[in-house]
């Protein structure tokens, strides 16, 4: 047997074999020294397992789902919307980045459930402060990888560009878009893990759908059963949705080059000056330029 064809098994064990000592640990724990313990033993998987499965078949369990992604993606577009172009501006302007520093990095490490009591004295009691929370959870990686992004910009391919004549808003499309682009996918992977971990507690705030409220209610009826499924899919569907931006941004680290056939100018064409010489200047063939995450 060769080693191409030793390769593909021995990748399976490694990913398999984890899981397994951590299930095996997982039954140890809640099966052999709490074989009588009420709690411990509806923990084990195999209780937590089944009640996942019949949740999913009944359809109790995709309801909860729905409401919980709604809420999640509602508030990543908020906190996108305000996080963008904030990072733009302090990447762009020095003296912006100057003065907001401070008060950025202070705001970023405040708890985003402590602003709970806030989001419920402003919003009262519903959907909006979990928009509130999980918005203030995500806008500050997406925030500062855009900045960074914008500051790990070639400054030559900013004046090569002005000095073509390109405007600023041609600039801002040919250059500091495409070099933030990396930045920004891995600014909003991480937002979405921050916000995946805080919507759960938010939901526990009042309303009455989602994934949060399901492990709250499923408390409240000593079924630790389905309270461990819940924590189970909500695992998974967090493994899912990190996989999906993982693939996204090991094709957003592609260069340009590798996705179009380069530009040739035709011999004694003349400088056009405008976006297009901008263009072809910041997407050279030897790849983009780096960026910060």
């Amino acid at each position: 047997m060769t080693a191409g064809t030793e390769r593909p098994p021995r990748r399976a064990l490694t990913v398999v074999v984890p899981i397994l000592v951590l299930v095996a640990l997982w039954w140890l724990l809640t099966s052999v020294p709490a074989s009588g313990h009420v709690v411990l033993s509806g923990f084990a998987p195999q209780r937590a397992v089944p009640a996942l499965y019949e949740a999913a078949v009944h359809g109790r369990l995709f309801p909860g789902t729905a409401a919980s992604l709604w809420r999640l993606f509602l508030g990543l577009a908020i906190a996108a919307a305000c996080g963008v172009p904030l990072g733009l501006l302090v990447g762009l302007v020095p003296a912006v980045e100057r003065a907001t520093r401070p008060l950025f990095h202070f705001l970023r490490m405040i708890s985003p459930l402590s602003w709970a009591p806030v989001a419920i004295a402003l919003f009262g009691i519903g959907h909006r402060p979990v928009h509130f929370l999980v918005a203030v959870a995500a806008v500050w990686p997406i925030m500062l990888n855009a900045a960074a992004g914008v500051q790990a910009i070639d400054p030559g391919f900013l004046l090569v560009a002005r000095s073509l004549g390109a405007t600023s808003a041609e600039r801002l499309r040919t250059i500091v878009l495409p070099g933030v682009r990396t930045p920004l996918l891995t600014g909003l992977r991480l937002a979405l893990g921050t916000a995946w971990i805080v919507i759960v507690p938010a939901e526990m705030l009042g309303v009455d759908s989602g994934l949060g409220y399901a492990i709250l209610n499923a408390r409240d009826q000593l079924a630790f059963d389905r309270l461990m499924a819940v924590i189970l899919w909500i695992g998974l569907l967090g493994y899912l949705m990190d996989s999906g931006f993982r693939a996204l941004l090991a094709s957003g680290t592609r260069s340009p080059s590798e996705n179009r056939p380069r530009k040739t100018a035709p011999a004694g064409r003349p400088e056009s000056g405008g976006a297009e010489t901008a263009e072809e200047y910041a997407t050279p063939s030897t790849g983009r330029p780096s960026s910060a995450t």
